[in-house]
């Protein structure tokens, strides 16, 4: 496509998974990476979101349009509705990581299960989802799992001890949902580990990635052709 597109992280846990979901998509798009890895930890501190971090995050939306980016991506859901707040900034796209997700869980299944390793993205998934229902016209039911402590596993080194406490959490959900759907893009981590589940399970990462490409390729359509 030849197309740019630059990822806003708040951490560092998809810093690898993101550009190699985009070679995998769309080999032609160059990836470019903001890390702010201040935000996440911001945000965990103070149970949610600072007029900082808000300030933060859409300066960096908008430095990336600056800089020439044709897509902005944002990789993290526990700002998911300040990237709401940033697109409103912008002349180009911008996609979330989590959208097309919630989305898909909709069309899925009417019992939506949520889970999450840390509060702060339960929230702002749990209402995603439910707008993303309203805009189908749809009706939901979400069940909650947070799997506490598992992140911190994660980010200290124990991918094993993150994948098990988060998959008993999933194959626990699972018994009372149509379809699950994973909060974080860090949850990636447990994919492989995952084996089968008797609903679906989606991840952000492929499903968000994918969601982007779409939108670059609908750019390129509105392009005139002279």
């Amino acid at each position: 496509m030849g197309k740019t597109v630059f990822v806003i992280h708040t951490s560092a846990v998809l810093w690898d998974d993101l550009p190699r979901l985009f070679a995998e998509y769309a080999p032609d798009v160059t990836v470019r990476n903001i890390i702010d890895d201040s935000l996440l930890p911001e945000v965990l501190a103070n149970d949610g979101v600072t007029p900082a971090v808000m300030r933060r995050f859409c300066d960096y939306a908008v430095q990336a349009e600056a800089a020439g980016a044709d897509l902005v991506f944002t990789q993290c859901s526990s700002v998911g509705e300040v990237a709401d707040m940033a697109a409103r900034m912008l002349r180009i796209p911008l996609v979330k990581i989590d959208e097309r997700m919630a989305e898909t869980a909709c069309q899925t299944g009417s019992r939506i299960g949520v889970v999450a390793t840390v509060s702060t993205t339960m929230g702002p998934t749990v209402r995603l989802i439910r707008r993303a229902a309203n805009t189908l016209g749809t009706s939901v039911s979400i069940i909650e799992e947070l799997s506490a402590g598992a992140f911190e596993k994660l980010t200290a080194g124990d991918r094993a001890g993150h994948n098990r406490m988060v998959i008993d959490s999933i194959h626990r959900v699972a018994k009372k949902v149509d379809v699950v759907v994973c909060a974080q893009g860090s949850m990636l981590a447990l994919k492989d580990d995952l084996g089968e589940t008797s609903v679906p399970v989606l991840f952000s990462p492929p499903v968000g990635v994918q969601h982007a490409v779409e939108v670059l390729a609908a750019l390129e359509e509105t392009v005139p052709n002279y």
